[in-house]
């Protein structure tokens, strides 16, 4: 069953859609990601414009995230002081990305951004927590994980603790400048606006290496920022560059909110360093499609062609 898409200026399989909506929304309740940068890429393979599959991943982003952060909030997952230094920057840097988006796609380079900044970021990425949870995996008959984060954590210090503004993060149980997270927030802000993510992919790993948070508070209040920077994202991309299809949205939101509970519950049940490597490998899956896509497209439309 197909359905035609007014923004998007094509037709799509309706059961397909929902699909990928539910595996995303999966994805977001087990990792704390909001799966944006796997839904973007893929709704551009069944043939969404990368402007419109950015600005309306990043609709459905809110739902599912919304749906996560319910959920693990009733589990107490969830640090709202720090949330909301995240918010303060991703709330700057979202509308700033928006903005770019819309200077780009007045020149024409805006869908050649969108493709490249996936290819490296998620190529990154996906390579970083591959090895590392090789290495976790390697190292976890060694030592148990709670001795393991007492020495991370007595080991801090340097740069991030000379900062100005500290702030004791109960819920987390750091403390760190409020510099810190604003500037990471506004960097992710950016993605999401450029990339049509949550900025999750990349702020779980920033969260659990760099801030130095426990795994289940990280899962939760990464929903949390997510969900509301996506929010106001959206709201500028339809606004300001009108490229936010509400059909195709509705259809993702359907199995996202779905997915994101599901996957919050089997996230209780299986092991962190298995299912990031399972994560890793999904994200390198598709870094590789797309550099393929980027790479052969032009020979194979030729070939289409005649060679002419």
């Amino acid at each position: 069953m197909h359905i035609y898409l007014p923004i998007a200026l094509t037709s799509v399989n309706i059961y397909l859609v929902i699909g990928l909506g539910l595996l995303i929304g999966l994805l977001s309740g087990l990792f704390g990601v909001g799966g944006g940068f796997l839904m973007t890429p893929l709704l551009m393979m069944i043939g969404i414009p990368p402007t419109v599959a950015a600005a309306t991943d990043a609709n459905q982003i809110v739902a599912a995230s919304a749906s996560g952060t319910l959920a693990h909030w009733r589990l107490g997952n969830v640090d709202f002081k720090m949330g909301l230094m995240l918010l303060i920057g991703g709330f700057t840097g979202g509308a700033a990305g928006v903005h770019l988006i819309k200077i780009l796609r007045a020149t024409g380079g805006a869908d050649f951004l969108i493709k490249m900044t996936y290819v490296v970021m998620l190529g990154s990425v996906g390579t970083f927590m591959f090895f590392e949870s090789l290495n976790a995996l390697r190292k976890a008959k060694a030592a148990p994980a709670k001795e393991e984060t007492k020495e991370v954590k007595k080991s801090s210090g340097g740069f991030l603790s000379s900062l100005p503004m500290q702030i004791y993060f109960d819920k987390s149980g750091v403390t760190h400048s409020a510099i810190l997270p604003i500037g990471l927030g506004i960097f992710v802000g950016v993605l999401a606006a450029i990339m049509g993510v949550g900025g999750g992919f990349l702020m779980v790993p920033v969260m659990i290496y760099l801030l130095r948070m426990p795994m289940h508070v990280v899962v939760g209040t990464s929903l949390f920022q997510i969900m509301f920077t996506c929010i106001e994202v959206t709201f500028l991309q339809a606004y300001s560059n009108h490229t936010v299809d509400i059909i195709l949205a509705i259809l993702l939101l359907l199995g996202s909110t779905i997915g994101a509970q599901i996957g919050t519950q089997l996230g209780k049940k299986l092991k962190g360093d298995q299912l990031k490597i399972l994560l890793a490998m999904l994200v390198l899956g598709v870094t590789i499609k797309m550099i393929l896509g980027l790479v052969l497209e032009p020979s194979l439309l030729l070939a289409h062609a005649g060679g002419h």
